[in-house]
């Protein structure tokens, strides 16, 4: 992997990733942009004890743009994007539209094939290989951050999860606190460890799903299953055997074999509800330990966490959507419509030949 490091118009920071050597990435980006300038703030709520991001400049980012004029496409000619060189494998850069920013943490966008038609699961493994790379990368460059505490790569998939630009990219949050999920989370770990000293509740799960009727592939080092009390209607959860605390603590053979799980997951969610059917929305979610603020956890630490992708979607059944209504929304009680167990068989029956 080659990196290379430059500075958009506006003064943000934007990093190629190459899969090989090549000639040097320095095209100059030659829009005639003003400084950015956010209005992010994080406020928090005494009350239920979470934060919110208040980001108003958001209202006017690029919303659902012809693919003629893609901001995240190449350079090419007088067609001036994000992007300034005229081809690109991996980029990623700071959002121009951030929900958090200075003091508040991080945004940023992560382009993952400059094929404006393609998709994550229409990647190479080496492809999604160097994606892997870029996530980890960031991961680790982004935790020296004074203000960052957690960081969180995911890709939101589809116009029904609210994506506004189809070129196939992601993002990446770095956050300043520890998320409300991973609080939870750390709670759980915490009261398992009161019960039993050497237990260590992530690893029961793995062990407990990686046989049975909720598996839905695995490999060597990887395993894939429905959660027991899965959330949405199709809803995969995806572990090292091995437990690591976040992307950089993989090792060679956990990062060479992710990336074929990985898209076979993705072409799978794709198969679900029939050929006939759209591409499936989802949402394709890496839950990393956060660097600090964990001293209310009494007994573990951040090595008791397990790095692992939550990948849903939000259609249910063919042409219709899970809505996060009255009990999902207003009390937090997810009500899910399609069985785990039935979810995981549809899941193995689509296997790729």
């Amino acid at each position: 992997m080659r990196k290379t490091s430059t500075r958009l118009a506006d003064g943000r920071e934007l990093i190629y990733y190459d899969l090989h050597d090549g000639a040097p990435r320095d095209a100059v980006d030659r829009r005639p942009l003003d400084a950015t300038v956010t209005s992010s703030e994080v406020r928090h709520d005494v009350l239920q004890g979470d934060d919110i991001a208040v980001a108003s400049h958001r209202q006017g980012r690029t919303y659902h743009p012809p693919a003629d004029q893609c901001p995240l496409c190449p350079t090419r000619g007088d067609r001036l994007s994000e992007i300034p060189d005229s081809t690109y494998d991996v980029v990623v850069f700071e959002n121009r539209f951030p929900s958090l920013a200075g003091d508040s943490g991080r945004c940023e966008v992560v382009c993952f094939t400059e094929d404006h038609d393609a998709s994550f699961s229409s990647l190479t493994e080496e492809q999604a290989g160097l994606v892997l790379d870029a996530w980890t990368d960031r991961t680790a460059e982004l935790s020296q951050l004074s203000s960052v505490v957690q960081v969180f790569p995911f890709e939101n998939r589809g116009r029904e999860i609210g994506v506004t630009l189809g070129h196939p990219h992601g993002q990446i949050y770095a956050y300043p606190f520890v998320t409300p999920r991973t609080a939870r989370m750390f709670q759980s770990l915490a009261a398992r460890r009161a019960e039993a000293p050497e237990a260590n509740l992530f690893d029961e799960i793995v062990e407990r799903e990686s046989t049975g009727e909720r598996l839905v592939l695995q490999g060597e080092h990887w395993v894939a299953f429905v959660p027991y009390a899965a959330h949405w209607p199709y809803e995969v959860h995806l572990y090292p055997r091995r437990r690591v605390p976040d992307l950089t603590a993989l090792d060679e053979d956990q990062r060479a074999e992710l990336p074929r799980l990985h898209l076979e997951l993705l072409r799978r969610f794709d198969r679900v509800f029939g050929p006939d059917e759209p591409p499936t929305p989802y949402i394709a979610a890496w839950h990393q330990a956060p660097f600090s603020g964990l001293d209310a956890y009494e007994g573990v630490t951040r090595d008791d966490f397990a790095l692992h992708l939550e990948l849903f979607t939000i259609r249910r059944t063919s042409g219709k959507l899970k809505f996060l209504a009255g009990s999902e929304s207003g009390m937090g009680v997810f009500i899910n419509d399609v069985p785990p167990e039935a979810a995981a068989r549809r899941l193995r029956e689509v296997a790729s030949a």
